[in-house]
């Protein structure tokens, strides 16, 4: 039993120096670049995740009430297309009363697979989701959903449902948006379906204002998030970002239809990484995120390209965000 504990170990020290390793090249590769920029993936450490649970309960944060209103509303119908005895796998361990939602609406689920690259995140929202649903497997996954994975092979026979709520899929630039659906239906496979939620972009009925507030809250949680970055690249890394030298900065570009965060420098000055001094001009920006926005047609030519059919689109009253049902043919040829 000591030596499968210590090869576990091994296993795990070994996975997390990966893990530092690529998070130090991403980091240097991206704030070396003419125009500095991170990777959003980053955000979410221990601290990043709890940050952005407190994001999602901000007065200002519409997409994650609205959303919920919209599961609410049409798990069943869900439930129904998933069909008996399937696998519910989400691309990202987002909030567990999403998960919840889909859990009790699917007749007898076989597995819930959670995919994550915060594994300390995803394995205490598991443990909850454990006790309460004992009925279902849990096999979480820790890795990044943007690569190409393998989905456990004791996940069920049934129907494989993914899930990717939270405008998630914003974070990505259209062409990456498209490259991800492409690679999550390698994942699901033939006959699968996908839900996935994405935020709806500016219209007559959802002016400008409401995507800036969104992203600049009254309370400062979203300009914590955004520094927590830097803390977390200090933390692991042992780099010596001031925090107090930078500024959250986030807008609504028109033109793109996306909202992009940053982080300013407020002084001429130089931080070191990882052995490397790296040289930030006054207002000069590190780019943190894109949220981009669209709108139903667009998403649904996107989502075809990726391999794709939309069955189903469902909005909110307001028409302030949407939830969407894709399907893949049950085999290439179809």
């Amino acid at each position: 039993m000591s030596a499968l504990k210590t090869l576990a170990r091994s296993a795990a020290e070994a996975t997390e120096e990966a893990a530092t390793a690529a998070f130090r090249t991403d980091v240097l590769t991206g704030l070396m670049a003419p125009r500095k920029a991170l990777p959003p993936k980053y955000f979410y450490d221990e601290a990043g995740s709890r940050l952005f649970d407190l994001i999602c309960r901000l007065p200002e944060y519409y997409p994650t009430r609205t959303e919920l209103g919209i599961l609410h509303a049409r798990a069943g119908d869900i439930g129904a297309i998933a069909g008996a005895g399937a696998t519910l796998i989400e691309f990202g361990s987002g909030s567990s009363e999403k998960v919840r939602l889909l859990l009790d609406a699917m007749a007898a689920p076989a597995a819930y697979v959670p995919i994550d690259i915060s594994g300390a995140h995803m394995r205490a929202a598991v443990a909850r989701l454990g006790r309460d649903y004992p009925g279902v497997a849990m096999l979480p996954v820790e890795a990044d959903f943007t690569r190409p994975l393998a989905v456990p092979a004791m996940a069920g026979q049934g129907r494989r449902l993914g899930f990717f709520p939270g405008s998630t899929i914003g974070n990505f630039t259209p062409d990456a948006a498209a490259g991800f659906l492409a690679n999550a239906g390698e994942v699901l496979g033939p006959g699968s379906a996908f839900v996935v939620g994405f935020d709806l972009a500016e219209s007559a009925a959802k002016g400008a204002e409401v995507l800036h507030a969104a992203y600049n809250d009254r309370q400062g949680v979203t300009a914590a998030f955004n520094l927590n970055l830097l803390a977390r690249i200090n933390r692991e890394l042992g780099a010596n970002f001031d925090l107090a030298r930078f500024r959250h900065d986030a807008f609504y570009d028109r033109a793109e239809r996306r909202v992009e965060m940053h982080l300013e420098s407020l002084a001429d000055q130089r931080v070191r990484i990882a052995g490397e001094s790296i040289r930030f001009a006054r207002g000069e920006t590190i780019h943190t995120e894109n949220s981009c926005k669209y709108t139903p047609a667009a998403f649904a030519r996107m989502a075809r390209h990726a391999g794709w059919a939309q069955r189903v689109i469902w909005t909110d009253p307001r028409e302030w965000f949407a939830v969407t049902v894709l399907e893949r043919a049950v085999s290439d040829a179809g």
